[in-house]
């Protein structure tokens, strides 16, 4: 797979050279490459306990983007999702740890307890104040004895760096940390596992499964399930984590990427939480964002703390660390009126039980080819033109009965007002653009035929593309001049063949389209001209089941 390294072996070191580069002087590291990978706070403060962690890279930001400030003073990093070395972890806890002592936030794998429990011991034998605390959140397997350590871990770095920048002693810094860590509890969810550097992805998912309690190195799941709802999943996952959290009525919620989720996705899933019996306990909400990632994996966790006043004072504590999830309050959703201006104009609802069946068979087709139109559009656009007409559609459809279906000038504007505010992109503003012109032209005494025409020569002016251009217009124009002459049924083989003959045009002059080669075009139709395609032959097929005169 493709990726953005140099090579495998360096991806550890070349990593971290970046984030010291893009850190404006904030982080250093020690010495010792390759085998040594520690990040340290450049400003240390020796009179204040000192909080380390780390583990396996491959789960940026944590933990190197995490040292700074109220957070952690150093992170010890290791192969890709591999324990760094004693001796690694060593170097860490001796660069950074003065008279006030050291606390040690340790992940519960195998490797990290081994490596950092070993280090710690080191160092106690060599003089040093060292606590450590075991991170184990993960609730996926309710009866193991050895729980993983995943995002909740977080929650324990920022309680933990609080007090010691507060300049809490040692003892209580730990103290406050083992609360944290066994109070926190997280629960995973992916529709991919992690690719290595180097590597090829493991595809051991079929299309619309997930894992469900999978854990930040790519082991698989507790169990597969087929994908739900985010409203749903949010519920599912709600329900397993609520008995580990008891009653607590005041709790912070992580909602952490896994690496690979789009920013939309992680929006919704964070929506749906909230809206659980679990998250209208929560107060304040870190994310969502990638926290604790692993690597590209498309997914997310959700890790949820129960509160007291220190945890809260500490979680709402500002730090200068920008990969940091800041807590917020939540709070409802501000939702203000609408502009005055913003309604256009009134119209005033008629029934024509022709017109009405042809809107909505218009209406219909376009909702019926929304992934059809979608998948042309993801070839030579942004996969999105189905989408777009079909939201169209759907508004059409969902306001008909309130259209002035018996006043074809009034309907041409209606048409126009809906259509422009349901659709975005250029699609929604030229049928918006369309629509008006066409209702003008009607009030001016034009039949729908001639109408129309007026509308595609406004669209033609402003969107200016013509015939020949693969555009919506290659159908749009041949089916409203059959239609002036031929009607409905030559204007819908017209749309058709308009739209199969941009499958063989090498160019596009308008839209996304423009920007790709011509081996990219060839033998694809273009999305707009296929749905104006689906629209004539929807209006067809009703003209011919339900004759009219309208």
């Amino acid at each position: 797979m493709p990726q953005f390294i140099n090579a495998r072996d360096t991806v550890v070191t070349d990593a971290i050279e970046g984030l010291l580069a893009a850190s404006g002087g904030r982080l250093a590291r020690l010495d010792g490459f390759p085998d040594i990978r520690v990040v340290l706070r450049a400003d240390p403060e020796p009179d204040r306990v000192a909080v380390v962690s780390g583990g396996g890279s491959g789960h940026e930001p944590a933990h190197a983007s995490l040292v700074g400030p109220g957070l952690l003073s150093a992170a010890v990093c290791g192969d890709v999702f591999a324990s760094p070395s004693v001796d690694a972890v060593l170097a860490g806890i001796l660069a950074v740890t003065g008279p006030a002592g050291c606390l040690l936030v340790v992940k519960n794998y195998a490797g990290d307890r081994l490596n950092f429990g070993l280090a710690a011991e080191r160092a106690r034998a060599a003089g040093l104040r060292v606590e450590t605390v075991l991170v184990a959140d993960d609730v996926a397997l309710p009866q193991a004895t050895q729980p993983r350590g995943i995002a909740g871990t977080l929650f324990v770095h920022k309680v933990a760096g609080h007090a010691a920048a507060s300049g809490a002693p040692l003892e209580a810094v730990a103290d406050l940390a083992r609360r944290t860590a066994g109070a926190a509890r997280s629960l995973g969810i992916a529709v991919s596992t992690a690719t290595l550097p180097g590597s090829e992805p493991s595809r051991r998912l079929a299309g619309g499964e997930a894992e469900l309690g999978l854990g930040i190195h790519g082991e698989p799941g507790i169990e597969r399930i087929t994908l739900p709802p985010a409203r749903d999943l949010a519920r599912l996952m709600a329900e397993r984590l609520a008995p580990a959290l008891g009653g607590a009525e005041r709790l912070a919620l992580l909602v952490n990427n896994l690496g690979a989720a789009t920013a939309l996705e992680m929006q919704v899933l964070t929506r749906a939480v909230l809206d659980t019996d679990l998250g209208r306990r929560v107060r304040l909400l870190l994310g969502p964002g990638p926290a604790m990632t692993a690597l590209d994996m498309h997914g997310a966790s959700l890790s949820f703390l129960p509160l007291d006043d220190a945890r809260e004072a500490a979680l709402l504590a500002p730090v200068a660390v920008p990969a940091w999830p800041r807590a917020e309050v939540v709070a409802p959703a501000d939702v203000r009126p609408l502009p005055a201006g913003l309604s256009g104009e009134t119209f005033a609802p008629s029934r024509d039980p022709a017109v009405a069946g042809r809107i909505a068979a218009a209406a219909r087709a376009l909702v019926a080819a929304e992934e059809a139109l979608n998948a042309l559009d993801a070839r030579v656009g942004d996969g999105d033109t189905g989408t777009t007409f079909a939201g169209a559609a759907r508004a059409v459809l969902a306001g008909l009965d309130g259209l002035p279906q018996a006043e074809a000038p009034a309907l041409a504007r209606a048409l126009a007002w809906r259509i422009g505010r349901a659709a975005g992109g250029s699609s929604g503003v030229l049928a918006s653009i369309f629509f008006s012109a066409a209702g003008r032209a009607l009030a001016a005494g034009a039949d729908w035929p001639a109408a129309l025409a007026e509308g595609v020569a406004r669209v033609r002016a402003y969107g200016g593309a013509a015939p020949g251009d693969r555009t919506l217009l290659d159908a749009l124009v041949p089916a409203v001049a059959a239609l002036r002459t031929d009607g409905l049924a030559a204007a819908a083989r017209a749309a058709r063949e308009g739209a199969r003959a941009t499958a063989t045009m090498r160019r596009a002059a308008t839209g996304r389209s423009s920007y790709l080669a011509e081996e990219d075009l060839a033998g694809v139709e273009d999305p707009g001209a296929a749905g104006v395609a689906e629209v004539f032959a929807a209006l067809a097929a009703e003209a011919e089941r339900a004759p009219s005169g309208a």
